[in-house]
């Protein structure tokens, strides 16, 4: 489902990277616990308007499709759509899949979960990746990767949800709020206090203060 990338850096391809451009950072490893696959973007210095309204746009996608609660044996390019709706709102789209099953001491892509039109219907304990994004050839690229479980919805009927796992807060550099629907801020909120929840006190155990005061700023509400 991702865009490919080099996988390792060449005098041909790379150079140096400055603080007024975008970052795109995929990132992840494979641990006895389980593999991880994430991907933000970030921007460390002035964003252009374009740019903000596309990741928020791509991030809003995220969050759809996060939240959204669908009936059981629903095939997952049925849901695809709410990952795209916010880009395709003002005519923008990403060419690549929305999703890919995650391997535990398998691949990082593990068919066969995910969103495309073959993919096998979503049922619950399955991972998924919800990763959509937005590419400019030779200026940007935006993608918001998660891993997310597959759960039972609270619903009076058998539904399902997701859970999303990766615990990383995105980037508030590049969030235009006022594109963000009340509901879409209130997962924010949601998702940014199970971060602190989780993640805080294991960079406090660690004594990592810089990282852990990174964290109290980045998950503010």
């Amino acid at each position: 489902s991702d865009p490919p990338f080099p996988c390792s850096p060449s005098n041909g391809s790379s150079r140096t990277l400055s603080a007024g451009e975008m970052y795109l950072f995929d990132t992840g490893g494979q641990y006895l616990d389980g593999t991880t696959d994430i991907t933000r973007t970030v921007h460390w210095g002035e964003p252009t308007s374009l740019q903000k309204e596309a990741y928020t746009r791509v991030l809003m996608g995220n969050i759809d499709l996060s939240r959204l609660v669908f009936p059981s044996n629903t095939a997952g390019g049925t849901v695809e759509s709410f990952a795209r709706r916010a880009l395709w709102d003002v005519g923008l789209n990403y060419g690549h899949g929305t999703g890919h099953g995650i391997g535990n001491f398998l691949s990082v892509h593990e068919w066969p979960v995910g969103f495309q039109s073959n993919n096998v219907p979503l049922a619950a304990g399955m991972f998924t990746s919800i990763e959509p994004g937005y590419y400019r050839d030779g200026e940007f690229g935006i993608r918001i990767e998660d891993i997310a479980l597959v759960v039972e919805a609270e619903t009076k009927t058998p539904f399902l949800t997701f859970e999303v796992v990766s615990l990383v807060p995105y980037d508030r550099n590049l969030i235009d709020l006022s594109l963000l629907s009340p509901e879409q801020i209130q997962y924010l909120n949601s998702y940014y206090e199970r971060i602190r929840e989780h993640v805080g006190p294991e960079l406090q155990r660690q004594q990592l203060e810089e990282e852990y005061n990174w964290l109290q700023k980045s998950t503010k509400p």
